[in-house]
This record gives C-alpha cells, sequence and structure tokens, in this order.
C-alpha cells in the first residue's frame, strides 16, 4: 500500500520509538525523500524483520543460495497500523484548521464558542453526552456545529464583523451551510441578536430596510438597458428579503408592476424562474396577476408549460386567501388556455419517456417534469379550469389533446371530473370526437387501452365526423390496429342491443 505523501505528511506524526519500515527496495528514494541518518537504520536491529541495512538493502549480496534465502526480505511491521496513521493525519489537519479559522476570523470562533455555551442551540442532550464522553472526534464535532448553526444562521445574507465575506472569490466561506425553510424559525435570544423572538425573514427584511432606508424613488424606478429595476434584478436572483423591501417601497408609490423591455413584471420574473416564495409574497403586496407579458403568455401559461408546480399552487392560496379574481381561461396568442398548455406540455414528456425505452440517466429528470405537469394540472382543475373549453383555432379540449396521444394518465383524470358525459363525444371543429383521435394514432402502444377508457365512459363508436367517418373507419392497418377495431365493434354491438332493448 502506498500513502500519498508519506514524507511530508506522516513523518511529523511517526513516533521516534516506531519501527522504521524496511523492505529490499529504496522507499525512501522512491518518495523523493533523503535516506534517514540515524545511525541505528544503517544496520539491523533486534526488532526488524530484515537483516540487511539500509545501505546494501537494494544490492545483491555475494554468498551462498542458503545465505541468501537465510537473509531474504520476510516483510514488514510496524507498532501503529494504518488506520491510527490516518486518524493521526486527520484530527492534525483538524486542529490546523480550527486554529487558522480562530487566527483568521476571530468573530467566527467567538460565535462557536457561544454557541456551545448556548443551550438552545447546543446539540441534543446525547450528543452532548457523547462528545463528554470523548465519542466524538474533534472533526465531527466541527461539523455536527457548523450543521447546527446552519439552522438559525444563513452566512449567505449575514456578513460576520470582522471576518473576510468570502475565504476565497467566487468560494463561499461555509459550503455546508443549508439555507432555512422556514420563514418563522426564530433567532434564539442567548446568541445576544434580538431581544424579542423574531423570524429570520423578518430579521433579514429589517437589515434590508436599513441598507436601503435613503433610497429614492427615482432609484428605485431606475432601469438598466433591458429595462429592469432593481426589483426585477433582486427576484430573478432570488434574493428574497431585499426584494421584498423593493417591493413594499414600490407598492408604496404604486410602481409595483413596471415592466422590462419583455413586458414582464416582477412578479412574471419570479413565475418564470419559479421563486415561489417571492411570487407569494409580491401578491401579498398587491402585484398584479392577470397580466401577459411580450409572448401573450399570462402567469398562469408559464407555470403550465414550463411545470412551475409550486409557483402555481402559492399562487391559488394567494388567490384563496385576498378572494382577488383571476383569469383561468384566459388565451395566449395561440388560442390556448393555461389548461390546454399544461397537457400540451404533459404530452411531449410522456413520448420522451416512450422514445428514451428502457430506464436511462434521463428518466429521473423526465419523470419529475411529468409529476410536476400533473400537479399542475391538478391545480389548474382545482383553480376552475374546464375540460371542455376549447382551444381558438381548432376547437379541442383538453379531452382531445389528451386522447391525441393516448394519455391515459389524464384521459383517466378528465373523465373523472363532475360532468364529463357531456364533454365525451364533444366534437371539435373538424367534428372528431376524442375517439375518434385516439382511433386514428398509428405506433401508440398504449392506444388500445385509451380507445377502451374511452368507450366505458360513454364515448359514441357511431358518432361521424365532418367527412361522415366513423372511429372505427380512422383505424390504421395492423395488429394493434385490428385490436383497436374489434374493441370499437363490441362496443357498438353492444350499443345496438341496449338501443334495441330499450
Amino acid at each position: 500500500m502506498i500513502i500519498d505523501g508519506v514524507c511530508d505528511g506522516f513523518s511529523a506524526l511517526l513516533d521516534r520509538d516506531t519501527d522504521v519500515m524496511t523492505s529490499p527496495v529504496h522507499l525512501w528514494s522512491f518518495y523523493g525523500c533523503p535516506s534517514p541518518t540515524d545511525p541505528s537504520l544503517s544496520a539491523g536491529s533486534p526488532t526488524s524483520d530484515s537483516d540487511q541495512s539500509w545501505s546494501d538493502a537494494g544490492s545483491p549480496r555475494n554468498g551462498t543460495n542458503e545465505e541468501l534465502k537465510r537473509n531474504r526480505y520476510q516483510g514488514v511491521r510496524v507498532k501503529n497500523t494504518v488506520k491510527e496513521l490516518i486518524l493521526q493525519k486527520r484530527h492534525y489537519h483538524t486542529q490546523a484548521q480550527v486554529v487558522q479559522t480562530e487566527n483568521e476570523c476571530p468573530a467566527i470562533a467567538h460565535l462557536l464558542q457561544t454557541k456551545r455555551q448556548a443551550e438552545s442551540v447546543c446539540a441534543s442532550p446525547a450528543k452532548r453526552v457523547r462528545a463528554a464522553d470523548g465519542a466524538l472526534s474533534g472533526e465531527r464535532m466541527f461539523e455536527e456545529m457548523l450543521e447546527d448553526i446552519g439552522e438559525v444562521l444563513s452566512i449567505e445574507s449575514v456578513t460576520v464583523s470582522g471576518c473576510p465575506a468570502q475565504a476565497e472569490a467566487g468560494r463561499p466561506m461555509f459550503p455546508d451551510l443549508r439555507p432555512l425553510p422556514s420563514d418563522l424559525r426564530p433567532l434564539p435570544s442567548a446568541l445576544g441578536w434580538s431581544s424579542a423572538p423574531v423570524s429570520f425573514f423578518q430579521w433579514q427584511i429589517q437589515q434590508e430596510e436599513q441598507k436601503l432606508a435613503a433610497l429614492s424613488p427615482a432609484q428605485l424606478t431606475a432601469r438598466d438597458a433591458d429595462g429592469d429595476t432593481f426589483l426585477h434584478i433582486a427576484v430573478a436572483q432570488g434574493r428574497r428579503a431585499l426584494a421584498y423591501v423593493l417591493a413594499r417601497k414600490m407598492a408604496a408609490i404604486d410602481m409595483l408592476d413596471m415592466r422590462e423591455h419583455n413586458h414582464q413584471s416582477a412578479f412574471q420574473v419570479s413565475v418564470a424562474a419559479d421563486q415561489h416564495l417571492i411570487a407569494q409574497d409580491l401578491l401579498s403586496l398587491g402585484a398584479e396577476v392577470n397580466t401577459m407579458d411580450l409572448w401573450g403568455r399570462s402567469p398562469l401559461h408559464v407555470c403550465a408549460e414550463k411545470g412551475h408546480a409550486p409557483t402555481l399552487q402559492a399562487i391559488h392560496r394567494a388567490m384563496q386567501t385576498s378572494g382577488r379574481p383571476i383569469s383561468v381561461e384566459e388565451v395566449n396568442y395561440e388560442g390556448l388556455a393555461p389548461l390546454h398548455v399544461a397537457v400540451l406540455s404533459h404530452n411531449a414528456v410522456v413520448q420522451d419517456l416512450l422514445s428514451v425505452g428502457p430506464p436511462s440517466a434521463q428518466s429521473p429528470a423526465l419523470l419529475q417534469k411529468r409529476k410536476l405537469l400533473s400537479d399542475c394540472i391538478s391545480t389548474l382543475l382545482l383553480m376552475g379550469a374546464s375540460v371542455d373549453t376549447r382551444d381558438r383555432k381548432s376547437g379541442r379540449s383538453a379531452l382531445h389533446m389528451a386522447a391525441e396521444e393516448a394519455n391515459i394518465e389524464l384521459l383517466r383524470l378528465f373523465l373523472d371530473q363532475p360532468g364529463y358525459f357531456s364533454v365525451v363525444n364533444a366534437k371539435a371543429f373538424n367534428g372528431n370526437t376524442a375517439l375518434h383521435m385516439a382511433s386514428a394514432l398509428q405506433g401508440r402502444m398504449a392506444q388500445v387501452d385509451a380507445v377502451r377508457l374511452l368507450l366505458r365512459r360513454g364515448a359514441d363508436p357511431s358518432a361521424k365526423n365532418l367527412e361522415n367517418e366513423q372511429p372505427a373507419q380512422l383505424v390504421p392497418e395492423g395488429p394493434l390496429g385490428d385490436q383497436v377495431r374489434g374493441a370499437i365493434t363490441s362496443s357498438g354491438l353492444q350499443l345496438t342491443i341496449i338501443k334495441i332493448s330499450h
């Protein structure tokens, strides 16, 4: 086994009483180190497993075969195991890091010392007992202390006095600290930061308020070359506290919905970036939700297209709380409502999954996107979107669009909605029903299941389109087409028998 840096790292850790490792080759010259000068190493010792000296360890001796056999190298014996040496090295580096932190950043060192003494921030009682018993190494204790501080601190938003903001350019000072997921986590009074318990988000807002106290309305509404204000930039960067303070100041002068060169307000930027918490804050401050960008998309269209389910759910909650109306059926320049856009995006992901084939590296991302789009569709239905709403160009409903790709998941979702029976046989501008579209598909393995599902839910196999064609006449040839045609024919016979019996 070769351990990198044996001369530099381990020579400082080896005890002088430790037996020296010897071998028939010049290990010291191999690692680029001078030969040992200790006289005890130049000749064999009683504790050595080899009778050769360092000077002639690499050269053969003149002698009989029996003497060579007797002096043959027979292994290495060391006092400390490799595991112990590695633990010593790790402890050495940990102590060096702690000393460096105390020298370069006394404020952080003081904070860590204060945290050890604060029971409200300290580790659990069981962890303190294990630390007192010596069960935790210095490195592990240091990591756990950083994890505990990460529950009450966001170094990205807090600059400690007397410590540089970053240790290196482009590298965070504490990359292992996790951001706070909750806005209502109180700051501990034991750290002396706040006399009254306030949420961390509120504390951040107070800090930003102090920094922006002298900001004038002219500076608030200033634009860059792309028409972005300070608020647009803060939202795009995800700086929630700064965005909240800027938005509150702009709402006070009735300029919260200022738009950049793509006609997007700060709220629309938060939707496009999937910053659901910032979007929720802007709506609480009065941001306009029924607005369109340069491409005729509303915030609901953007969520439906990109699968931004958390932002769409935040919009739904905000509208329920405030009672403000929202246009769920607003169409874009393509004549599509948000529900149509979500169904088309879901269809595209389903086709991508089929084209990928067996599970691959792309499958997890596609499966996650499909789930997010499904959540968007469910949320739009909760917000009042109708399955029977038609697009402006072809007259297709969301059920038609799901049937065009034999999307079983969405077909079941739409056919489980109240009043689905009035939608299942609805016709597009060309007279096709959802059954027509599902029957005309080619190369879709789920086609048979889609046709049978529509027939079970009341689809009429005798319906005719503007070309006077029934669904069975649109089925392509082939083994799969024969199954589809057989399902339609058997359903038509059952429907005829029912009509005759009545």
